[in-house]
């Protein structure tokens, strides 16, 4: 995700390879993203917190306890923290780095690669409101985002942070169903990936609840009605609203 947000930040054009430093443990990997992005690296997170107002925390929450710790001394009242880990609280980072810090909470998602991310952002009461327009500027160059109540962020984790997965499960199943019905996999495939794409853009462009939609293209005993039925009798609406919420819930456990 970090790496996604890079790449993002420097086709956008939001920043300069110069203006991004990273921290990276491992020296092979520091050798890739430098080659890769022309950025800056180091494995010093003292050089980081000097050189950097803005420090962005791309870690996994598993380790976040450890990264906070390097980062204690080393954070002051004019840095701009992000974190993106996934279920780490605005308090856990406050109780980690100091009650003076100034904190924006972000679930963003993998899109961001390729500049269609979905993020949502929630800052503590001593971000301004200059510091969270930058944040906002940020990961809106990478795609869209909102600023949302931090208590629902875990909603937001299991709804669109963890949604590419569902999505991706959903594009393998529809390509496989186009195998199974006679379609060689190459012409399933890219049949799949349009139908996704297009069906996502028409939602956008036209504002029309997907309900609408879905209606135009259900006609009397036709085709689609035959395929829908069949996936309202496997329950499919309720196994993918139980799927988001037990993400939300495993991501307010991560948090814990």
């Amino acid at each position: 995700m970090g790496e996604a947000l890079v790449r993002g930040m420097l086709e956008a054009g939001v920043l300069n390879a110069d203006n991004i430093m990273i921290v990276e443990p491992d020296g092979d990997r520091r050798v890739y993203l430098r080659k890769t992005y022309s950025v800056k690296v180091t494995e010093d997170a003292t050089e980081l917190a000097r050189a950097c107002s803005i420090l962005i925390l791309a870690v996994k929450p598993q380790i976040m306890g450890k990264v906070l710790e390097q980062y204690k001394n080393l954070v002051t009242e004019h840095h701009l923290v992000i974190s993106i880990a996934a279920g780490v609280t605005i308090k856990s980072i406050e109780i980690g780095l100091g009650e003076d810090v100034k904190v924006v909470r972000v679930m963003p998602n993998t899109p961001a690669l390729v500049l269609a991310g979905a993020s949502a952002l929630s800052p503590n009461s001593r971000v301004s409101a200059e510091e969270m327009d930058v944040a906002l500027q940020i990961f809106s160059a990478v795609g869209t985002c909102v600023q949302v109540n931090e208590s629902l962020l875990d909603a937001v984790t299991g709804l669109s942070g963890s949604g590419p997965g569902y999505v991706f499960a959903f594009i393998e199943a529809m390509i496989d169903g186009g195998v199974l019905a006679g379609l060689p996999r190459t012409v399933a495939e890219k049949l799949v990936l349009q139908t996704v794409y297009g069906s996502a853009k028409l939602a956008m462009e036209t504002g029309e609840a997907p309900a609408i939609l879905k209606g135009r293209v259900t006609s009397p005993g036709g085709t689609t009605i035959t395929g829908l039925q069949v996936l309202e009798e496997s329950g499919f609406r309720g196994t993918v609203m139980a799927a988001i919420d037990v993400a939300a819930e495993r991501s307010r456990e991560l948090g814990q």
